[in-house]
């Protein structure tokens, strides 16, 4: 029996709506400790109360130290954002407008009209507008929870390692759940608001409704480079001239960088992930309903069937908040050793529980069978029609789901610690930074072997059982558990600020080794997140890829990789990733240096510095870092937004669909092994400065010939995992979704052969 049309739209709201009450009731758990007036008050059971300060120093001191710390961060980030986002407020018009001219200029064909064609043009734009701003929402809102919650988690250390823990992961969840949440919500009201002025063109109004992919990932990108640039230019500048030069620790209050490099977190690691992951979320939903709208779901006006991938999505919700009990409630970490278990538990709970709701969903929510289109490898027609069972697509939507815990299980082993391949990547820096590097890298491209597997896997099943729906399922699959993918994720950064506010604030050593723990963790975490995002990121570019060979008419004849248009824009396709890391990468160089110099100014021109009798400039090491994330993230943004629309107007959508091909194949290895070098070094150094093992020990510590050649290595590392490597994914997902929104301009442009040729006379 089929799903009632009546319960399927009161599901998907309903589930978001819950998502959004559950991070409001979290919020309250976390804001129960309240830093006022320079005292810590913690709030249980309706009773307020002072915590003992057992650590040394006064209660007051501690705490108004930490209060300030926790202002002068939340007042960097807030000041950033509000600057990033005037831009990108700029260029939201800009492209609204560029939607809307190019996609209602579009010559009408078969039973189309004018009309249907601006209508296109006008919902598309409406779409891009309402995508953008959600994903602005989503990282403002991050960012805000972050930096509420950090200082809170530095002084909850003081009470041991359980109640950081809580306060931590916590946080990550109200994020998690908010952006889930409003980033299902959004949709459903846009398709349901979409509705009452197509009618029964659902075709159309699914066509319409990609706009809200193209939006969200927009921004995604500007947030990832920009937010990255800054981080990094901080972090870099901080670690060469505190801690390598003046053999300071790391979040010293007298390293004028310091506030930058903390602020920094919160504007690349939080706002800039939430923008990326809620535009995978989007896209993936609006590959799998353009396609499903030319199936017999679309064509019958099968409603349940259609919403089919927002149920997903919805129930997902559900199973993670169950999930978060456990890590928040039932079984949190009490000690050091538990951390990263919890972590993980949390994953592997999500997708143990998401498996039985899925085949649910699918056999309630779908017709027991249903046509699909599929591209014919006879040249006498475009399209097959294929025969889909509903358990099939149970099948493709588990395949997505384990195969991102395997992604994120196998990250976990490269970039955690306790595993043999940092311990390694730790062991060479007894011969210097140069062995660090080589094994670093070494790590990298090695990681790639599984998580490419996965893919293709994921791939094959999902192609063979139901077209690029299936696949578009299979990114649905591995994005169903996002609130707690993110939970996780966004623990990290918030651990990471904890730490420094510790520090800063005279907290004590005890304390910093707790937040070290967490911090650490944090990082694997942040790996396995990036791990699941690149994942995804695979899997949407390519069903974004056959929605748009499908909207720009190309049939595999035209499409062979023999056609010299096609293999042209394999390369140039294949190339591009690399042109953009190594713009992102010489940028945050360039801010780096401006960085460097500023920090060797002050310690050598403010007297008292080094002494800690003087307080440092940090409001001009944060402006350099905002003037360098806002200048030098245009140059790669433009790259990124203008190749589709070039390549696709002047050279055709065959080459195009060469340029979109080859960007996802090598995009994804270079994401994966980025991503995984920079969190190997980074840890390999805080495996050497925790010497929680004989090895470790035998190492040195801090201060040591080894320690000081893994800062160097996690500094070459830092822009690697948290500039560029993050950055790749929304590349190939933003160019993929750019060209299916823009693909009927596309194939006006000269039937889809390009200016250019067609200019020339060489058309095919």
């Amino acid at each position: 029996m089929a799903m009632p049309d009546f319960v399927v739209a009161s599901l998907i709201p309903a589930a978001a709506v819950i998502g959004i009450l559950f991070a409001i009731f979290l919020w309250k758990r976390v804001s129960a400790i309240q830093l006022t007036g320079g005292r810590l008050i913690s709030s249980q059971n309706g009773r307020e109360y002072l915590l003992e300060e057992q650590q040394g120093g006064g209660e007051e001191e501690v705490v108004a130290k930490a209060a300030d710390i926790q202002k002068s961060i939340s007042e960097g980030a807030s000041s950033f954002l509000a600057t990033e986002y005037y831009y990108l407020g700029i260029f939201m018009v800009i492209m609204a407008v560029v939607i809307s001219s190019l996609l209602s200029i579009v010559t009408p064909e078969g039973d189309r009209t004018r009309k249907d064609e601006i209508r296109n043009g006008i919902f598309s734009t409406v779409a891009f507008l309402l995508g953008g701003a959600t994903s602005i929402l989503s990282g403002y809102l991050g960012m805000q929870i972050a930096t509420y919650a950090n200082a809170r988690t530095a002084v909850e250390a003081r009470k041991g390692i359980a109640p950081a823990f809580m306060c931590a992961f916590r946080s990550g969840a109200v994020m998690g759940f908010l952006l889930s949440g409003f980033g299902l919500l959004n949709l459903f009201l846009a398709i349901t608001v979409f509705a009452k002025f197509y009618g029964d063109d659902w075709r159309g109004l699914f066509e319409a409704i990609t706009g809200y992919g193209l939006g969200g990932s927009s921004i995604a990108l500007f947030g990832r480079v920009g937010g990255g640039i800054y981080t990094k230019a901080a972090d870099v500048g901080a670690d060469l001239v505190g801690k390598v030069e003046k053999d300071i620790p790391e979040d010293d209050p007298r390293n004028p960088a310091v506030i930058a490099d903390n602020v920094g977190d919160n504007v690349g690691d939080i706002a800039g992930m939430g923008a990326d992951l809620f535009g995978s979320f989007a896209e993936s939903t609006c590959a799998a309903l353009v396609i499903a709208a030319v199936s017999s779901l679309g064509e019958s006006h099968d409603y349940a069937g259609m919403m089919f991938p927002l149920i997903v999505s919805a129930t997902g919700i559900i199973v993670c908040l169950f999930t978060t009990f456990i890590a928040t409630d039932l079984y949190p970490a009490k000690v050091i050793a538990e951390i990263e278990h919890t972590l993980k538990m949390q994953l592997i709970i999500s997708t143990l529980l998401m498996t039985p709701v899925a085949l649910g969903v699918a056999v309630w929510a779908l017709p027991s069978s249903f046509e699909m289109s599929v591209p014919s490898s006879s040249p006498d027609k475009a399209f097959d029609t294929k025969t889909v069972k509903n358990w099939y697509m149970f099948v493709c939507i588990s395949a997505g789901l384990w195969g991102g815990l395997l992604v994120g299980l196998q990250t976990e082993y490269f970039t955690s610690n306790r595993y043999k391949p940092v311990q390694d990547v730790a062991d060479a820096c007894r011969t210097g930074p140069a062995t660090d590097i080589i094994f670093g890298l070494a790590l990298g491209y090695k990681s790639c072997i599984i998580p490419t597997i996965v893919i293709g896997v994921a791939i094959y099943v999902g192609n063979t059982l139901a077209g690029m729906y299936g696949i578009a399922c299979c990114a649905l699959g591995m994005l169903s558990t996002l609130a707690t993918g993110l939970a996780i994720d966004a623990y990290g950064p918030i651990s990471d600020n904890a730490g420094g506010i510790a520090e800063m604030a005279g907290m004590g050593e005890d304390i910093r080794e707790r937040t070290d723990a967490l911090d650490a963790a944090g990082n694997t975490t942040a790996a396995i997140g990036k791990g699941f995002a690149i994942g995804s990121a695979a899997l949407v570019s390519l069903a974004l890829f056959g929605a748009y060979v499908t909207r720009a008419r190309i049939t595999m004849i035209h499409s062979s990789i023999l056609d010299p248009r096609v293999f042209a824009g394999l390369l140039l396709g294949a190339m591009l990733p690399y042109w953009f890391s190594a713009m992102t990468m010489k940028s945050v160089g360039k801010a780096a240096l401006a960085m460097v110099h500023e920090v060797r100014r002050q310690f050598n021109t403010i007297a008292g510095l080094m002494e800690g009798t003087t307080r440092p400039d940090y409001k001009k090491c944060v402006a350099i870092s905002t003037q360098a994330a806002i200048s030098e993230m245009i140059a790669p943004g433009a790259l990124v937004m203008l190749t589709p629309v070039i390549v696709g107007a002047l050279f055709g959508t065959q080459c195009l669909a060469g340029v979109l091909a080859g960007s996802l194949v090598s995009g994804v290895q270079l994401a994966v092994s980025m991503s995984n070098t920079g969190g190997a070094w980074d840890n390999a150094k805080k495996y050497i400065e925790a010497g929680a093992t004989e090895h470790a020990r035998d190492l040195g510590g801090k201060g040591s010939d080894c320690h000081k050649a893994a800062v160097i290595g996690d500094t070459v590392g830092d822009p690697l995992k948290d500039t560029s490597g993050p950055s790749l994914n929304i590349l190939i997902k933003l160019m993929a979704v750019e060209s299916l929104v823009f693909a009927p301009f596309f194939y006006n442009c000269a039937h889809g052969q390009g200016l250019i040729f067609d200019f020339f006379g060489w058309t095919q």
